[in-house]
């Protein structure tokens, strides 16, 4: 009994330490998220908006048909902003941070599947197929959260190949060159005169072996 009543104090701190951890977390999701919604607002505000080559996305949501929406990591702060009222299933990791990344986009009317290349990806990437099936759009980072920066990996193409969707790549730039990082690893502009989003020709993936290389996906595509 006496080495029980020893070790409770010892145990105290790093109880009260733990608490500590789980309220300051509770407070982060829950004022995070609504404060990085209008952040992203107030930023869109700021700044003036232009956007090219979306009439290769208007084409296929006119035609009721969807796509796979790709763009590098580091962009994906303002991202939600480029389609406003895009219905869509985004790929985000399921490190801590990225439950508040959830909490934020879902303010935009985007549906979360967490998952990543290092932790719950193959039942995420599943899941992403099975939506991308049944007539959802899919938005990926193609560098993922771990990078290497602007490198894409190969399950973006996999994910085309397993849905038969195209592959849209999109991007952000703004023209103030000194920006922020936010914590989320995305170029944030404070404050930025223009900004403007653009998305290319889409990309359909050619029946194919498993790849291992993206100079071997790369190859793979052809233009519709």
């Amino acid at each position: 009994m006496s080495d029980s009543m020893t070790s409770r104090p010892a145990d105290a701190p790093a109880q009260k330490q733990a608490l500590t951890k789980r309220l300051t977390n509770a407070l982060k999701v829950a004022v995070v998220p609504p404060v990085g919604y209008h952040v992203i607002q107030l930023l869109r505000r700021t700044m003036g908006w232009r956007t090219e080559g979306m009439e290769h996305v208007s084409r296929r949501f006119g035609q009721g048909q969807r796509v796979i929406l790709a763009f590098w990591h580091a962009q994906q702060l303002m991202m939600p902003l480029a389609i406003p009222g895009l219905k869509a299933h985004i790929l985000i990791s399921q490190h801590r941070d990225g439950e508040l990344i959830c909490r934020i986009v879902a303010r935009f009317g985007l549906d979360a599947v967490r998952g990543s290349s290092t932790r719950g990806g193959a039942e995420a990437f599943r899941r992403l197929v099975r939506l991308g099936r049944s007539g959802g759009n899919l938005v990926v980072t193609p560098d993922g959260p771990k990078g290497p920066r602007q490198v894409a990996k190969v399950g973006v193409v996999q994910l085309a190949r397993a849905t038969g969707l195209p592959i849209i790549p999109m991007a952000f730039g703004c023209s103030k060159k000194n920006s922020s990082r936010a914590g989320t690893g995305s170029s944030c502009p404070i404050p930025s005169r223009r900004a403007s989003s653009s998305s290319g020709r889409l990309y359909r993936s050619r029946p194919m072996r498993p790849l291992t290389t993206w100079s071997a996906c790369a190859a793979s595509w052809k233009r519709p």
